[in-house]
């Protein structure tokens, strides 16, 4: 068994896109910029012997603004740059009402069931209320970087961080012993 680091993509792993004072998703791997401290940040949690999994809703496929070949490009180009060990993508809007659109926890479940994973062990780090409440109906512990774009807060976090690296920080010091 193994605890792992649950990410989200958007806002996260990779810079959002800002239009009007909202946070989108990038439309292209042309638009996909990694955060400046994600390399790092995840090869100090996967020293430290976590998985790395990336969980991310992509509804913008069943809208028909992005393919589903372009949204594969980008998690293929991060999973290449980042130490991360999976990908998880629900394809799905909230009209769906599927199980792992977040802030349901399928994504997760499905990712622990494969892998093995302690969800008790584990944590995610989101930067919306979607992503907190995942990771708590999963059993994990769940961090907000960034103020959850100002949002009132359906979902409260076990910490707040502004980065990627003050996240791994806080996980390293708050994580249980090695078995």
């Amino acid at each position: 068994m193994t605890r792992a680091v649950f990410l989200d993509r958007d806002g996260v792993l990779n810079e959002v896109v800002v239009r009007d004072g909202k946070p989108y998703s990038p439309d292209s791997l042309a638009d996909l910029v990694i955060v400046p401290d994600a390399s790092d940040a995840l090869a100090r949690l996967r020293g430290h012997g976590f998985r790395l999994v990336m969980v991310t809703n992509q509804p913008n496929i069943p809208r028909g603004l992005i393919s589903r070949e372009e949204v594969a490009r980008m998690n293929d180009f991060l999973h290449s740059q980042l130490p991360i060990d999976a990908v998880e993508v629900c394809e799905h809007d909230d009209a769906d009402n599927c199980d792992c659109r977040k802030p349901k926890p399928g994504m997760l479940l499905r990712a622990a069931a494969r892998d093995g994973i302690v969800l008790s062990e584990s944590f995610m780090i989101g930067d919306r209320w979607r992503d907190i409440e995942a990771g708590h109906r999963a059993g994990c512990r769940s961090i907000l970087i960034g103020d959850g774009y100002a949002n009132e807060p359906k979902a409260l976090p076990d910490i707040a961080v502004t980065s990627l690296t003050e996240a791994a920080d806080w996980i390293l010091t708050h994580r249980p012993p090695n078995p």
